[in-house]
């Protein structure tokens, strides 16, 4: 068992868990998502993580050119292991859901590796606002 997988086992057994924080605003969850016909069910992110990782649901994550968006935020442990939000967009395919939760369920973002397809999903957010330098 490697260093990292350890970490992961130590994340999911009773530790402070990851969020997923799924975007329901006026594009994110709907069929009038930019390229969708079936948006992620909550049900099939949330079953999957039952007891393991927090799902949470928003009205509006403000990305809506990346429509259907899903944030996973590291556990405490993940965040020490150099974790960061991951902001995933276009998340349109059960597939790329299914992934999710297997990644979230192995430790998520500083503790487990994504899988390669959801680098096809992850985006950084545009800055909104430029603060004057003073």
């Amino acid at each position: 068992m490697t260093r990292r997988n350890r970490k992961a086992a130590h994340a999911t057994a009773g530790a402070a868990r990851c969020t997923a924080t799924v975007c329901r605003g006026c594009c994110c969850g709907t069929p009038r998502s930019p390229g969708s016909t079936t948006p992620p069910k909550l049900a099939q992110l949330r079953a999957p993580l039952a007891g393991q990782a927090q799902v949470r649901v928003v009205k509006c994550l403000g990305a809506c050119e990346h429509a259907n968006l899903i944030v996973v935020q590291p556990s405490p442990e993940g965040r020490k292991a150099g974790g960061r939000p991951v902001r995933l967009g276009l998340v349109n395919d059960p597939d790329a859901t299914t992934d999710i939760a297997a990644w979230i369920r192995d430790g998520g973002p500083g503790l487990a590796e994504p899988p390669g397809i959801l680098g096809l999903y992850a985006f950084t957010p545009r800055r909104i606002r430029q603060f004057p330098e003073s």
